[in-house]
């Protein structure tokens, strides 16, 4: 079979990022310029960015519910139908699972004791949603009654994402039971109002230099240069997050998948080296077929499970949005007990699964919004957060290759001892960029 090859448009996604961030920078430091010094120009300038930002913000939120319900039925719908057509497809479905909720519990633990070592920077707190206070949380154990929704439509309004998400797994695997003309007719619907969402969100993503810089305009308004030491502190915690999961992949492929570590840290480093300059996961799909040579995995294993998990595995990602909404919760003063990051882990795992693999840019808020709505985090701050994606994107890739690597292994070790040859199986090199 031959890989996927990367998308098109990957390039115009980089150059979008990139003004993002530019317009971030402006508004920061022409806030920033103005801080302090209250006067009527400051007030209409404040008066236009901030309705400005609160339009972009409302913008991209509309498109959450009905793009995380499409693409979670559609995602549980792929996959059942992937882990229908194999043994290995199958076990492969399980082990991302499993290492989903394991990525994300172990980023939610540590980005906790990470913050309570080291706080967010003193003058931090400005960059709070103004006129938000932190939500009230139920009591302990009253969340888990409120999981299954007596009225998914209630919840879809009030964007309640944790029984949202159960209704939509449970409609997912529902669908993939009824007959196969219905079945196709229900996924062809969500795919296209994914499909419809997603046009919207590049819509909206078109102007998002304009309206980030307002939003950076009242953020450095008020908080002046000091902001953009939060916004270091909060880029070094989503970094050590992924790098965490990188970390752990070595761990794993040496316990799990009988190898050594220095002997994936040889197969890995290609295909991580691919991953840092192109910010992609299927950019490095062909070098990861190539890796598998040195990994001796079973014969035709790698073919099925690397495609399937460029497109739907995501740990690193997944372990990122949850050290993102945790960070957010410290920030914004959100108590987190351990019922609220269970919840957390768990919508984050099943979203990252259900996610489609597109640039961080544009899946930035469809992943990142449901997991803080569900923890109860406001979410005002994630457009800001958005023009610094750029910097974290390239360690959540690095960490989900090196993942991906390892569940390759994992799977298709040989069984009964005997390891094969290592192959000469030579796939193209990915385009450069």
């Amino acid at each position: 079979m031959n890989p996927p090859k990367p998308a098109p448009t990957a390039r115009r996604w980089n150059t979008l990022s990139t003004r993002i961030l530019l317009g971030l920078v402006v508004g920061l430091l022409s806030g920033a310029m103005l801080s302090g010094r209250p006067s009527p120009t400051l007030d209409l300038l404040l008066a236009v960015t901030a309705p400005i930002g609160q339009l972009w913000l409302d913008a991209l939120t509309m498109t959450v519910v009905p793009l995380v319900f499409g693409l979670l039925v559609t995602g549980v719908g792929s996959a059942t139908s992937s882990a229908a057509a194999g043994g290995v497809a199958a076990r492969a479905m399980m082990w991302f699972v499993v290492l989903l909720i394991a990525a994300c519990a172990l980023s939610a633990a540590l980005t906790t004791l990470v913050l309570a070592w080291a706080p967010i920077p003193a003058g931090g707190d400005v960059l709070r949603a103004p006129g938000l206070a932190p939500p009230v949380m139920a009591e302990a154990g009253a969340w888990f009654s409120g999981l299954i929704p007596a009225n998914p439509v209630k919840a879809a309004a009030e964007m309640s994402m944790a029984p949202l998400v159960v209704f939509s797994l449970f409609f997912g695997f529902a669908a993939s039971r009824i007959e196969v003309h219905l079945r196709t007719s229900l996924m062809t619907f969500f795919e296209a109002v994914v499909a419809t969402m997603l046009v919207i969100v590049r819509w909206v993503l078109l102007v998002g230099p304009l309206g980030v810089m307002a939003l950076g305009f009242g953020v450095g308004a008020k908080m002046g240069l000091g902001a953009a030491g939060a916004l270091a502190h909060y880029v070094l915690i989503v970094v050590a997050a992924c790098l965490a999961i990188t970390l752990a992949a070595y761990v794993l492929v040496a316990l799990a998948g009988r190898i050594s570590p220095m002997t994936f840290a040889r197969a890995a480093l290609p295909v991580q080296v691919v991953a840092l300059g192109t910010q992609s996961s299927l950019a490095c799909l062909p070098a990861m077929m190539t890796a598998t040579s040195s990994l001796k995995t079973s014969p035709g294993s790698a073919e099925v499970v690397l495609p399937l998990s460029v497109s739907i595995f995501r740990a690193a990602s997944a372990a990122a949005n949850i050290a993102v909404a945790v960070y957010l919760a410290h920030l914004h003063g959100v108590a987190l007990s351990p019922a609220t990051l269970t919840v957390g882990v768990l919508i984050a795992a099943a979203v990252s699964l259900a996610a489609v693999g597109l640039p961080a840019q544009v899946s930035f808020f469809a992943t990142i919004g449901p997991v803080c709505l569900a923890m109860g985090v406001p979410i005002a701050l994630l457009p800001v957060l958005l023009a610094i994606e750029t910097i974290p994107d390239i360690f959540r890739t690095l960490g989900n290759v090196t993942t991906d690597l390892a569940v390759a292994r994992i799977v298709g070790r040989p069984r009964g001892g005997a390891e094969p040859l290592a192959d000469q199986r030579e796939w193209p090199e990915p385009a450069s960029s």
